[in-house]
Formats: C-alpha cells, structure tokens, sequence
C-alpha cells in the first residue's frame, strides 16, 4: 500500500494524521483533548480514510514526492495507541534528519512540541532525548 503525498499543514500548525479507523467516537474523544488543552487550533487534522493503517515508513515514503517548499520535516499520527490509551499519545514523527524516529507525546505536550519544531526553535531529537523510559515526552520539567 502506498499513501498519497502529505497535505500541508495551516499556518503555524502541525500535521496530526489519522491512521487508525476503528473507532469514530475514539478520534473525537483525541480532538476533545485537544480542545482541553487548547491545541486545536495548532493542529492540521487530517482525517481521510487513505492513510487507514499506514506505517511510518509509508508516511515517510508520502512526503517524498513533494517540492522542496512543502516538504514536511515532520508529522504527528493518531494511530491504534492513540484511539486506545487513556492519554492519547499521538506519534511523533522525524521525517527531516532521522527518518523514523518517533516518540510519543500526549495532547497535553502537544503545543509546546509543535509550537517550537514549527518556528525551528528546537529540533526534534531534544525532545525526542527528551522522552521518558516509555518513549513519551511529557515536558522537560520531568526530565
């Protein structure tokens, strides 16, 4: 299975795709967290049933074809984890300088992580470094 290529993301906000299509009630619940946390408006949801199951080497794979200006260096995925965890990790992604390397983050998180790989105030290996034992990043305070 192959994806289509990545959409692009709004202004100033990071793509969230949806991978898992098991449960409708699951990804409203994950948007509500995002509401809760006031991160919905940093988020570009990409909810089409063509990403249904796709893996990180295929989400990869989706970004490839695109020009240089929207190429993506990054992505966070509400996959199985996400629709069934209490905190409902999203994954995220490096799609620039370690392909595939990914590390959770809870809604919660989600703003601080995007806001900052947005404006490239950080990359993300510090966060991924960042995470805990689990592979999720729950802030630095904690670190």
């Amino acid at each position: 299975m192959s994806c289509p290529p990545l959409p692009q993301p709004d202004d100033l906000a990071s793509l969230v795709v949806r991978t898992d299509f098991t449960d409708d009630s699951a990804w409203e619940a994950v948007k509500e967290e995002f509401r809760r946390w006031e991160s919905y408006y940093s988020a570009t949801f990409v909810d089409d049933v063509t990403y249904r199951k796709a893996t990180v080497e295929q989400l990869i794979n989706a970004n490839a074809p695109v020009s240089d200006a929207d190429w993506l260096p990054y992505l966070f995925v509400a996959d199985a984890t996400t629709m069934t965890d209490v905190e409902r990790p999203l994954l995220a992604v490096d799609l620039s300088r370690e392909p595939g390397r990914t590390f959770r983050v809870p809604p919660r998180w989600y703003a601080d992580v995007s806001a900052n790989l947005t404006i490239a105030n950080m990359d993300f290996a510090e966060f991924a470094d960042a995470a805990d034992e689990s592979g999720t990043y729950r802030g630095f305070e904690g670190a």
